[in-house]
């Protein structure tokens, strides 16, 4: 239940003017909030800031936080200000206000993720984006001790690498090309996990002798020729991530949606044509842009370039070619990308990214922009 502030910013100087312009706080924001199972830190952000991923700016005042992105269902939120008339929260760990007289201690399991989780688990867990080259240094079956074109839980793989006793491997396949829209360049490969198994007799690839591997685990029936990446039993991964506007980010776009809908909004995974080589990381926020359509401007007026005739269609695309914005007939205007969404990066790599679409105003495509701005 959300209860009106029971304060107001005040402009006491001109340093908290500032932080005032930054923080913008909704005036929805609750006085109190108990963090409940299912939750997310970017629900909990949106409830509080018009920018939701400025939430470490509302702590920073706040000396018994140490780490505002851990928080856990039964904590207590309190909105409240100091006496220069800052915002911040209170954070009660470990304790649930039932009544103003009586309080009970919760117990702590796992701290609230920053996106929802099941969505995103099986991209960080397990799933993978590789390039031509770690595809065609990695290990891959050729077979398994029966004669099937397709082999399933229990069966013995036989693969082509030196693998170590009893370590344990991802099995994938290789998916559809991650292209970039923009250059026509392949940045990566899809790679869908069919599997894992356990090695349990090591091979030498010298002496023409595969690695063998039993299967423990099983998604799709396993083919020769998919590849085998290592992983460890009972692996850790963070479901924590600082939320941050990057700076000195150039422009990138939606290559592709995981989901392979031509239109998709909030909770929907993309890929970006950016990565690692492009200064992006974990927890970084980015606008989401849309080209709006362009108008030719012509004896009958300012239309649609859909809704021109073909002779402005042609001038349209003789103007593209060298360059020029209008002829002695008609004017082609150009108009400005407008946003219509935002996302969160959750996994990165070289050249490409996974990201989350958090907030979407219209529905968002492949082709669309992405920046920090």
């Amino acid at each position: 239940m959300k209860y009106p502030i029971a304060a107001l910013f005040m402009a006491m100087s001109a340093s908290f003017s500032i932080l005032a312009d930054t923080l913008n706080l909704k005036s929805s924001a609750p006085e109190q909030y108990t963090v409940k199972k299912g939750d997310t830190l970017w629900d909990i952000s949106n409830l509080y800031l018009r920018s939701p991923w400025k939430w470490r700016q509302l702590w920073q005042w706040n000396p018994q936080v140490n780490n505002p992105d851990r928080i856990y269902p039964g904590d207590v939120l309190a909105l409240q200000y100091d006496a220069q008339g800052r915002p911040m929260l209170m954070l009660d760990k470990g304790v649930k206000k039932l009544s103003p007289h009586s309080r009970v201690a919760v117990q702590k399991s796992t701290a609230i993720p920053t996106l929802p989780l099941a969505m995103i688990e099986p991209f960080i867990e397990y799933e993978q984006a590789l390039d031509q080259d770690a595809l065609n240094n990695s290990p891959i079956v050729l077979g398994a001790s029966r004669n099937v074109k397709m082999s399933t839980l229990g069966h013995i793989l036989y693969v082509k690498g030196s693998l170590p006793l009893s370590a344990n491997y991802g099995i994938y396949r290789q998916g559809e090309a991650y292209i970039d829209l923009a250059t026509g360049a392949t940045l990566a490969y899809e790679t869908k996990l069919v599997g894992s198994a356990r090695v349990i007799r090591v091979g030498n690839i010298q002496n023409g002798v595969p690695s063998s591997v039993e299967v423990e685990m099983i998604k799709q029936e396993i083919k020769p020729g998919d590849v085998l990446l290592p992983i460890s039993k009972g692996q850790s991964y963070s479901a924590q991530f600082h939320m941050a506007k990057p700076k000195n980010i150039d422009a990138g776009m939606i290559i592709a949606s995981t989901n392979k809908l031509r239109e998709f909004g909030t909770t929907a995974v993309v890929v970006l044509n950016l990565g690692r080589n492009a200064a992006l990381k974990e927890g970084h926020i980015l606008d989401i842009k849309k080209q709006s359509p362009t108008v030719i401007e012509g004896k009958h007026g300012p239309r649609y370039v859909e809704d021109a005739n073909s002779l402005e269609k042609f001038m349209k695309s003789v103007r593209e070619l060298f360059g020029k914005g209008n002829t002695e007939n008609s004017v082609v205007w150009t108009m400005p990308k407008e946003k219509v969404g935002e996302l969160m990066v959750f996994k990165v790599y070289d050249d490409i990214s996974y990201a989350m679409v958090i907030k979407s105003i219209h529905p968002i495509r492949v082709g669309d922009t992405v920046s920090a701005e």
